[in-house]
């Protein structure tokens, strides 16, 4: 079977990866900065932590209603709004005189995050050729990672560069219009309407799903399978809570390590989840059980934490296996993705994708203060087990999930 040539997908998967890019870029739009605004408007870190609650009370349920905005008018248009958003937070950020200043950036920036995971699966579900979503996907995991850990660095970096948060919000804003205008001079590559319609004609295995009647559309909402995702993206998303925010002073208080030390635990579980998303490309590809993938990866990944969080390692030993650990979720990330393409209904791509990401939302949203009381109790451990127990939760998830799609062909035989 001939594959479209690479030239053809290439551009598309490098531009929702730079979208995606951007989308965790402007989660720490904020949080890097707030020294700065404890200093010039004299708010608590409480004050400061609502914030980012705000960012993902609005980012998730968005994220969600966003799916059916993105089936019913395309991915394209919507991927255009979200980066006004951004531009529009990075501006309210520098303008912002108080606290409602920053309020509203953090309103703009989460509405501007809401929409991404449904438009960027749209877009390559219904463009990439089948051969290379995987690497597809690895591409737009690890565009992730990089905007996440390009931010700190970077807004944070130009407030002591220029000596004023103000232009470091001025250029944020600058970089996200020179992001847009990338986006729409090169709008041919986004269109998921006409790569919809390429797919079709191409075969891709949806033939059968294509000519199958419409549905209400909430009728996904029935579908165990999407639930389970949604769990899945749930607990996975609080382990991952666990990690990056509370790793550091956990590893501190566990093995007596200096907190700039400890605090390259972060660091290191992204970069090496960056390493399996690659090689996760790869197998994709080649395994028809993904949950089995994504089992095996999981609960490693859960086996590493366990053994940083016992206390019986050297602090340096202890922070390289935790640091390991964030390669068997990089690892698992791709098989995640195609999972849930897999449990998607026909026409309803946005709407599973937007359903089922707001669980990452939700997992950020409830980590951050139970993981952070266990630390305020002197549970130090509780970091690392509770985050292992969060990944266990999500391998059953994910298993129930594939264990759903293995009947599915089987009923609908016997059905006909």
């Amino acid at each position: 079977m001939t594959h479209p040539p690479l030239r053809q997908d290439l551009p598309t998967i490098g531009l929702v990866g730079l979208a995606h890019a951007s989308s965790h870029f402007f989660h720490l739009l904020l949080p890097p900065l707030f020294p700065w605004f404890i200093r010039d408007f004299g708010l608590s870190y409480s004050e400061l932590g609502l914030l980012v609650t705000l960012f993902f009370a609005i980012s998730g349920p968005g994220q969600a209603m966003s799916g059916f905005l993105v089936d019913r008018v395309g991915a394209r248009p919507v991927l255009f709004a979200a980066i006004g958003c951004f531009i529009a937070a990075a501006l309210a950020a520098a303008s912002a005189q108080g606290y409602a200043g920053l309020m509203l950036a953090a309103a703009l920036a989460g509405l501007g995050n809401a929409p991404f995971h449904p438009v960027d699966f749209t877009i390559l579900n219904k463009r990439v050729s089948p051969a290379r979503l995987g690497h597809a996907y690895s591409v737009h995991g690890i565009s992730g990672n990089i905007g996440w850990a390009v931010a700190p660095v970077a807004v944070a970096g130009l407030a002591a560069l220029t000596g004023s948060w103000r232009q470091a919000y001025l250029a944020m804003a600058a970089v996200a219009l020179a992001v847009l205008a990338l986006m729409v001079w090169q709008r041919d590559a986004l269109d998921d309407r006409a790569g919809q319609r390429a797919q079709e004609r191409a075969g891709a295995g949806q033939g059968a799903a294509a000519s199958a009647p419409q549905e209400h559309a909430l009728a996904f909402l029935k579908l165990p399978s999407v639930w389970l995702c949604f769990s899945f993206f749930f607990w996975s998303t609080c382990s991952l809570a666990a990690i990056q925010s509370f790793a550091g002073p956990a590893l501190q208080s566990l093995y007596g390590l200096p907190l700039a030390r400890a605090a390259l635990v972060v660091t290191g579980f992204m970069l090496f989840g960056a390493v399996g998303m690659v090689i996760g490309g790869f197998l994709v590809a080649r395994v028809q059980r993904l949950e089995r993938i994504i089992a095996t990866c999981l609960v490693g990944s859960a086996a590493l934490l366990v053994l940083a969080g016992i206390g019986w390692l050297p602090g340096s030993v202890a922070l390289g296996v935790a640091m390991l650990a964030g390669f068997g979720t990089g690892l698992a990330g791709p098989s995640r993705d195609m999972l849930i393409k897999r449990a998607a209904p026909p026409g309803a791509t946005g709407r599973v994708y937007g359903t089922v990401y707001s669980g990452l939302d939700l997992g950020f949203a409830f980590a951050a203060p139970v993981f952070g009381a266990l630390l305020d109790r002197g549970i130090a451990d509780g970091v690392f087990y509770g985050s292992a127990l969060a990944l266990i939760a999500a391998v059953a998830s994910a298993g129930l999930v594939g264990i759903r799609l293995q009947r599915a062909p089987s009923l609908a035989k016997s059905a006909a």
